[in-house]
């Protein structure tokens, strides 16, 4: 079963230095038919101004992970991490206990669009931990290859394997999916299809009962696959 969830059809928030789109409910957005999947709680597509900036707050017992698709946000956290994230790279933070961050938009004239993604963790009350992660050049190119995970560069305390690809124009990948498991596609940006499907920059995709799964790029694209228990 293939359900794909149209752009067009997520929340929105919006301040004077954010514009975000949110796949599953969150802040004052609500939706009973789309409050997460699986694990996986929140896909927010982010897009922050110029020198603008989420301020120190507060999260615990959540996988929370970053993923810029252009521009940069520098990271502070209660744990004494500190630096600047950029395409090609991916954050990690495992809120555990408690932890405390802000995230800014250290360039005065470039926006930064990014993911956030949260996902629920096996369990509650698990120590902080922070990690980060940059990718070679043309590593994530043609094919979906594994980027957080517990067979990953960066780790999700969770039954989850996240997975990226970016893809020229007539690119074509194809992976398995376990008995038993799901899938959560979102295409970052780009368009193709998905199992025959047409889907586009923005549209996540929820996948159960299907053995696998094969992406055909119809423009460059970047896709996120989420392998789900």
């Amino acid at each position: 079963m293939i359900q794909i969830r149209p752009s067009e059809e997520r929340g929105r928030g919006q301040l004077d230095w954010l514009d975000s789109r949110f796949s599953f409910s969150f802040a004052d957005y609500y939706d009973p038919k789309h409050t997460s999947f699986r694990s996986l709680r929140v896909i927010n597509e982010d897009k922050v101004a110029p020198s603008g900036g989420f301020g120190m707050h507060p999260h615990r017992d959540m996988e929370i992970l970053t993923y810029i698709l252009d521009g940069a946000i520098e990271h502070r956290d209660s744990m004494g991490n500190r630096g600047v994230i950029r395409p090609g790279e991916i954050q990690k933070m495992s809120a555990g206990t408690g932890i405390l961050h802000s995230e800014f938009n250290p360039s005065k004239e470039k926006p930064v669009h990014l993911l956030q993604i949260w996902i629920l963790p096996e369990k509650q009350g698990l120590k902080p931990t922070y990690e980060e992660h940059k990718f070679t050049p043309g590593e994530l190119d043609g094919r979906f290859q594994p980027i957080a995970g517990k067979e990953a560069p960066v780790s999700i305390r969770q039954d989850v394997e996240l997975l990226a690809g970016k893809f020229a124009a007539g690119e074509t990948d194809t992976r398995k999916v376990g008995a038993g498991r799901h899938a959560w596609i979102q295409i970052a940006r780009g368009a193709g299809k998905l199992n025959g499907k047409s889907v586009k920059a923005g549209d996540g995709v929820a996948i159960s009962d299907e053995s696998e799964v094969t992406f055909e790029a119809t423009e460059p694209s970047e896709v996120l696959f989420f392998d789900l228990a």
